[in-house]
């Protein structure tokens, strides 16, 4: 049987980017995100990959994805928490309910979905848990607001429970992505060059993934080549 990868938003851009190099060193992947387009429908298999509906900016939306896990029986090798939207704005005259939002589904999802499934990987001793924060986590943006806030928690997150999870095998490693060219950036005059390609982020991802047992990479921190935008 394939290693099983999950990961969460994983349709398009930097997640599906992931599956899909996950897929072709010889994992079956699950991928969720609340619509799937361009895809067979919800549990059905498409060149090694399962997709799924669901809003995990719920916790109804995250028990529906965990159910779904569960019902297929297998381990969870790898767990990609990559679900994460970006809503621009500053503390003090954002949208009412902004900060709910972002915090719901760039955290709370993460935390939820990470609940479910590690135990299995504390009690086979192994598995990989990747979050993906950005550079957003450690760099204050004027417009970033509540997204901000959210990716520096999901970085707070992802050191707590690399703490915790050190005496039971199981891995866990932060990816801090600058600017990747996808979807978000659609419509912007920025040359592409400008950017990183979401492949960048996958190859970074397996690469990390391929380390002997006794060695992790923490934290990953990828930028373009002439830095932020």
């Amino acid at each position: 049987m394939n290693p099983l990868i999950v990961v969460t938003g994983g349709t398009k851009g930097i997640g599906r980017a992931i599956a899909d190099r996950f897929v072709a060193e010889g994992f079956d992947a699950i991928i969720c995100a609340r619509s799937i387009e361009n895809r067979q429908e919800s549990g059905e298999s498409t060149s090694g990959i399962l997709a799924v509906a669901a809003d995990l900016s719920t916790r109804a939306g995250v028990d529906v994805l965990l159910d779904y896990i569960q019902s297929l029986n297998r381990p969870v090798d790898v767990l990609v928490n990559n679900t994460g939207i970006f809503q621009p704005g500053q503390i003090h005259n954002e949208t009412e309910g902004t900060f709910e939002l972002l915090m719901n589904t760039n955290v709370a999802s993460a935390y939820h979905l990470t609940r479910g499934l590690v135990g299995g990987m504390i009690s086979r001793r192994q598995g990989h848990i990747f979050m993906m924060c950005s550079t957003a986590s450690i760099t204050p943006y004027t417009n970033g607001g509540s997204y901000c806030i959210s990716k520096f928690a999901l970085l707070g997150m992802s050191r707590v429970l690399r703490e915790e999870l050190k005496p039971h095998g199981v891995k866990v490693t932060a990816i801090l992505p600058g600017a990747t060219l996808t979807a978000s950036w659609e419509g912007t005059d920025l040359p592409e060059e400008r950017f990183m390609k979401s492949e960048d982020v996958a190859n970074s991802a397996w690469a990390a993934y391929s380390l002997s047992k006794s060695a992790v990479v923490e934290e990953i921190l990828i930028r373009p080549q002439l830095g932020d935008i």
